[in-house]
């Protein structure tokens, strides 16, 4: 088998090269090193392989194997974010849906039903999901967002609405995502971003079932705080419109609306040592508390 090629990066929100590595969490990942930027406070993966190949893993290796959107749990973070972007847009009858990372097509199979009646489509790599979408007459493209963004300028402003769940951790570089995201939305079209909320925030769940060993730490790239999210939407033309009670939840979800290119949009990220100190406390709890570790 061929060795996977990586290359270091910089921070993907403000670009900064000056990064220091979390200590708690090597001890969970075998002692791969996971960095937290020293401008803005983001935490990453910085030595990672490109988009297609973390792509491919998740495609051939991890999707099934290890996660699907079918268990009780993701079906209940579908229905909490789909019932926030029904009232906070005001409806989403007739409105177009985008899903990135659509996987089997189970969120978008919930918003075209009868209780929400959104027109959908879904941006998936593996081909297997795109053929149980097919199963499920949902219109897709297998591939990246970018692809099809890219491709014959078909994506260009199509959508009213696209969502990105639990799919910006698992990607190369996610300004990329997001800008093509923007422009496959509509003037004024809005993005709904959701992620697990773990970053500064109480714990809600030990760092061994947070961090693990893995042959590849980039298959999850990226850990979002709150200001992190808002700093990375800002950063690609975003403004915050909502942002759900993350502080006790697991789901940190936040609607941007997109704004003319070229606004600005103020952020303010995290400071890098209090992220470095969390994550010491957060392995002392887990060492404390959980016998199993």
């Amino acid at each position: 088998m061929t060795e996977a090629t990586t290359r270091d990066y910089p921070c993907d929100i403000c670009g900064s090269f000056e990064c220091a590595e979390i200590p708690a969490a090597a001890r969970y990942t075998g002692g791969k090193p996971i960095h937290v930027c020293k401008k803005c406070g983001f935490v990453y993966v910085r030595s990672r392989r490109n988009f297609r190949e973390i792509a491919d893993d998740w495609s051939d290796n991890l999707f099934g194997s290890h996660y699907t959107a079918r268990v009780p749990y993701m079906k209940a973070r579908h229905v909490f974010l789909a019932e926030t972007l029904y009232k906070e847009l005001g409806g989403l009858e007739r409105k177009r849906v985008c899903d990135i990372g659509a996987g089997e097509g189970v969120f978008l199979d919930l918003l075209k039903g009868p209780d929400y009646g959104a027109d959908v489509f879904g941006i998936e790599p593996s081909r297997a999901n795109g053929q149980l979408m097919q199963l499920k007459d949902i219109p897709h493209f297998v591939g990246a967002i970018e692809d099809y963004v890219a491709s014959s300028g078909s994506g260009a402003g199509t959508f009213d609405v696209v969502t990105c769940m639990w799919t910006l951790e698992n990607c190369e570089k996610p300004r990329d995502m997001l800008a093509a995201a923007y422009d496959a939305l509509d003037n004024d079209g809005h993005l709904l971003l959701a992620t697990s909320s773990r970053i500064l925030v109480p714990f809600k769940k030990p760092l061994n079932y947070y961090l693990a060993p893995a042959e590849h730490l980039d298959t999850h790239c990226f850990r979002f705080s709150a200001n992190t999210q808002r700093a990375i939407l800002a950063e690609c033309g975003f403004e915050v419109v909502f942002s759900n009670r993350y502080v006790d939840h697991d789901v940190l979800c936040m609607i941007a609306r997109k704004k003319p290119s070229g606004s600005k949009i103020e952020w303010v990220g995290d400071d890098w040592q209090d992220v470095i100190e969390f994550f010491e406390r957060w392995d002392q709890e887990t060492r404390r508390y959980y016998s199993e570790f």
